[in-house]
């Protein structure tokens, strides 16, 4: 019998971990085996998750190598500084905020970019590279992957590749100094070079990366990255085991995850706001649930529409609870952030909402890899935050399937975008690299 090969995994986000970025490597380790490769994972022993779910460890699969060391953050002093409750969950004051920032928030921006780099992890660097070099010279690992944000991981990765001449796939869930957020941190000319110093490091030695999207794969690229290629992020059917859409007595408008600032649409609230004057079965029949951290600014939009009494914030709830919430609405909202690289943002729950069949609304720019997607898919649509007549069009059909109680046309070509799918071409580019 042909013996997997071994690839160390290097991750930060592992369960009891919740909320998106877990599923990235979790999905990865659940399935390599299949196409070859056998998972060892490397992460953090006592890390400060704000988001927990158990469930998540039914995808760990059996007999794998996890490997794990303590890990110093510095979220509990930043909890006490600000006066925050120790249990309190930790949100990105960058994306959500509170109707007056405090000093203390926009202090721990500044700090965040200027002096923990490349994040807040940065203490985890050399205790994981020193422990992680002792177990490779007495363990046989034919590959690295590191997954970041955070990029501590990639540091990590890059200086063990150098170290002990094991080829790496660098992988990334979200750019380095390409994100969204790089330029809130308000960074120093020295801290910017640091970062992008260290960061070009990573091109120089990653035998090959991996991004979420075709236009960040253009992104990376242009900044001097080479054999780069796309993972998306993928549904995993599993999920969906032991799911099924309820009897849908309201026409729920939904969206599970962060919807910060930058996602904030007057006009779609407007364009909901005027159906539900124009039509009296749309007000009887609507509801908004919004779960997850909720910015000021889109609760401010929802109350100056009026539309407080058909919304419900559910605050930060389950996965399962979110993909139920998923199954059981009507039309799914995929706000893209307002950003110089929002036409590469693909959300990972977009995945999890073709495969819910439930229709899309996506909001972001012409031409984004979303809009491509679901059109190739035709599991939904795209709009410019500014359509308002045809976000009110597009909503408006939608309902006279739901009163009409039709299910919608069938979407096309969703498997494609499985995960299995998308890990059996990361082992395909494992297998490269072993042979560059």
């Amino acid at each position: 019998m042909k013996q997997n090969k071994k690839v160390l995994i290097i991750t930060y986000y592992w369960p009891p971990s919740g909320a998106i970025g877990v599923h990235r490597c979790l999905k990865f380790a659940k399935y390599l085996k299949k196409y070859g490769w056998e998972p060892v994972i490397y992460t953090a022993k006592n890390a400060q998750y704000p988001y927990l779910d158990d469930s998540n460890f039914k995808h760990i699969p059996e007999g794998i190598t996890i490997l794990k060391k303590k890990i110093l953050e510095p979220f509990n002093l930043f909890k006490f500084i600000s006066g925050r409750k120790k249990e309190a969950v930790l949100t990105n004051p960058v994306q959500v905020r509170d109707k007056k920032q405090k000093f203390i928030d926009k202090l721990s921006i500044w700090i965040r970019g200027n002096f923990f780099i490349p994040d807040a992890r940065f203490l985890w660097i050399k205790p994981s590279v020193r422990f992680l070099s002792k177990y490779l010279s007495e363990n046989n690992v034919d590959a690295i992957l590191s997954d970041g944000p955070p990029h501590t991981n990639t540091v990590i990765a890059c200086q063990l590749s150098k170290k002990h001449n094991i080829p790496w796939l660098a992988d990334f869930q979200d750019p380095w100094t390409q994100v969204d957020y790089y330029k809130e941190f308000m960074l120093t000319k020295f801290a910017d070079r640091r970062h992008r110093r260290m960061e070009q490091e990573a091109f120089k030695t990653a035998k090959k990366m991996t991004i979420a999207s075709p236009t960040w794969k253009k992104d990376l690229e242009s900044i001097g990255a080479k054999n780069v290629d796309v993972i998306f992020w993928g549904y995993d059917e599993d999920d969906f085991e032991n799911l099924h859409s309820e009897k849908k007595d309201n026409f729920i408008i939904s969206h599970a995850g962060l919807f910060g600032h930058d996602r904030n649409s007057t006009e779609l609230f407007k364009a909901v706001k005027d159906l539900k004057c124009e039509n009296k079965l749309f007000a009887e029949k609507l509801k908004i649930k919004l779960a997850g951290p909720i910015d000021y600014s889109v609760k401010q939009s929802v109350t100056n529409a009026g539309l407080d009494e058909n919304t419900e914030y559910l605050g930060s709830i389950p996965r399962n609870d979110a993909l139920q919430l998923t199954l059981d609405s009507s039309l799914l909202l995929i706000p893209l952030n307002k950003a110089d690289n929002a036409p590469g943002r693909i959300p990972g729950k977009l995945f999890e909402q073709m495969r819910s069949k439930v229709r899309i609304l996506c909001l972001g720019p012409k031409g984004s890899d979303v809009e491509n997607i679901l059109k190739e898919t035709k599991t939904g649509q795209s709009f410019e935050y500014s359509d308002y007549e045809g976000m009110k069009k597009y909503i408006l059909n939608l309902f006279q399937y739901f009163i009409e109680n039709k299910p919608y046309p069938e979407s096309e070509s969703i498997e494609v975008y499985s995960v299995k799918n998308q890990v059996k071409k990361l082992a395909g580019y494992l297998e490269e690299i072993l042979n560059l």
